[in-house]
């Protein structure tokens, strides 16, 4: 099950009714951390634990203030100092050595559920907003405000204000990305496997009968199998942001490149194509138009160089090349090492 917030507000929007309710909310760190402000999750009086607020060091000490926040119906503000060995934090094993601020607020009835409701709602409808959560030890206090369904306003990462009533926390609220998978061959099962485990939306095309059963594929948003010159709509109502082009035949290939060659504004932040050059160029020449028009930079061959051979390995690769291109990162190695220059230091 993903970690996004969609899929932790769906489960507990399915189980709210069945226990009392707690939202613990990272609004600081210091340091290095597993979480940054704005992650999310949530604790019930009867065990339940969705999502994760640290590495898992942390979870079960503040389930235990959870419990307590349930019974009080108060706000509780935690501090693990992962960098002092008298706090619990570092006891606990907290690996980072950061600091990590922590609010837990009870979920009511009476509290509207602090606007979780409206916040699930919003991310299943494509809408965008910013989740609003006072800072106190006493006040139970947050509100959802929902942006404009084709708001351009740039999402920030979580931050805090300093307000006339106090400190609030200020997180953005965005649906998951959502992948189109052209083709419904076998390897693309484990692209829409781990598409489906990272939290995205996953919809498939593929005309041909035999291609993309739901035994296969059981996560899907949408399995289409119209016409391709459909997927341009469907893409725009939809708001897909990325596509992979995978179904082993240039024809059709071809049918859905042109589709979405057609997109010119829309949200599609990834393109991708299957093969090698020479297929991309075979590709392009049937689909008959100029690349240089498309909405975005056709990814051919799809993914990183990772090395990858099994439909498994080429499916993270082609999906770490999407997240670098969604979210303007560089997919270099974080601790700066060249995994080719290594290899030869070491005579493989």
């Amino acid at each position: 099950m993903s970690n996004h917030l969609l899929s932790l507000l769906t489960q507990w929007r399915d189980l709210k009714d069945e226990a009392n309710w707690v939202l613990g909310t990272v609004y600081k760190t210091e340091g290095p951390a597993y979480r940054k402000s704005g992650a999310m999750m949530l604790f019930s009086d009867a065990g339940h634990q969705l999502g994760m607020l640290s590495g898992g060091c942390l979870e079960s000490d503040i389930h235990l203030h959870a419990r307590k926040a349930i019974v009080s119906q108060r706000a509780v503000t935690l501090t693990y100092d992962g960098s002092d060995e008298d706090d619990v934090a570092f006891q606990l094993g907290i690996g980072c050595g950061g600091t990590v601020y922590i609010l837990l607020q009870p979920l009511t009835e009476r509290n509207q559920y602090l606007g979780l409701l409206q916040v699930v709602d919003a991310l299943h409808d494509y809408r965008k907003g910013y989740y609003f959560q006072k800072i106190s030890n006493k006040d139970i206090v947050a509100r959802f405000m929902a942006e404009p369904m084709h708001s351009d306003h740039p999402s920030l990462r979580a931050q805090l204000l300093v307000q006339d009533d106090g400190l609030w926390l200020c997180t953005p609220i965005k649906a998951p990305l959502h992948l189109l998978i052209v083709g419904g061959g076998i390897d693309a099962r484990p692209v829409a496997q781990l598409a489906h485990q990272l939290g995205w939306r996953v919809s498939l095309w593929d005309p041909r009968p035999a291609n993309g059963r739901r035994e296969y594929f059981p996560h899907l948003a949408q399995r289409l199998s119209g016409e391709a010159r459909e997927l341009s709509d469907y893409c725009l109502t939809h708001h897909v942001s990325a596509a992979v082009l995978m179904s082993h035949n240039a024809t059709l290939d071809a049918e859905a490149l042109a589709a979405l060659a057609a997109l010119a504004g829309a949200e599609l932040k990834y393109l991708a194509l299957l093969g090698p050059v020479n297929r991309r160029e075979r590709v392009i020449e049937l689909s008959g138009i100029d690349t240089g028009k498309l909405p975005v930079p056709l990814s051919g061959p799809a993914g990183l160089d990772v090395g990858a051979e099994l439909p498994e390995t080429i499916a993270l690769s082609i999906l770490a090349e999407c997240q670098a291109v969604i979210t303007h990162t560089s997919a270099r190695s974080l601790s700066g090492i060249s995994t080719t220059g290594e290899m030869r230091r070491h005579g493989i």
